[in-house]
């Protein structure tokens, strides 16, 4: 074993742990989950059985990553930040059959508090704030907040605002990496 468990924590069995991953105090991981390198699991967290974690992922304490959940690598899950896998859920009907699929791309941060509602994907290194509730595909490098969420801007690889407007075309730099990042056709690139 070459990834360190906590006492309290559960792991089924199947389940597929890299390198220098952490599962801390009270976390369970089900059974075919999936969980990358580098990966730390905070306080209380769970993990379902067809949810794939990638490499560098911090989830924070209290957060449940629900079936057919994947975070690609680097993504931050804030503290008892939320993911549904129904869109209609009703403790009398038996909806396991409809989950939806939610794709969180490379290097996305979720906020504290925030809710991912399933069957959405949030593009490469979006930042979602604080308890924003997000119910439709994000762009890349959107910066989303609010109930219900909207984009107010765009966000670097480094997590600092860019000076761009939200349509047009326009060319600016990270201040923070000197990386240059292209506005065109309401989608952000980064370019060299």
């Amino acid at each position: 074993m070459k990834y360190f468990k906590h006492e309290t924590a559960i792991i089924d069995d199947n389940t597929t742990i890299g390198d220098n991953t952490k599962i801390w105090h009270f976390s369970h991981v089900s059974a075919n989950a999936k969980i990358g390198n580098n990966v730390s699991l905070g306080q209380n967290v769970f993990v379902g059985n067809k949810v794939i974690i990638g490499d560098n992922c911090k989830i924070q304490n209290n957060v449940s990553i629900y079936d057919g959940v994947t975070l690609e690598s680097g993504v931050f899950c804030g503290p008892s930040m939320v993911f549904t896998n129904v869109y209609n859920p009703r403790s009398f009907i038996v909806r396991k059959n409809e989950y939806k699929n939610t794709l969180i791309k490379k290097g996305v941060t979720l906020g504290a508090n925030c809710t991912i509602i399933c069957g959405i994907t949030i593009g490469e290194h979006a930042f979602i704030g604080a308890g924003a509730v997000v119910n439709k595909n994000i762009k890349p490098f959107a910066l989303i907040v609010g109930v219900p969420s909207k984009q107010i801007g765009w966000i670097s690889e480094y997590g600092e605002k860019l000076d761009l407007p939200l349509s047009g075309n326009a060319i600016t730099i990270c201040k923070h990496s000197g990386k240059k990042y292209q506005l065109k056709d309401s989608e952000v690139f980064v370019i060299n």
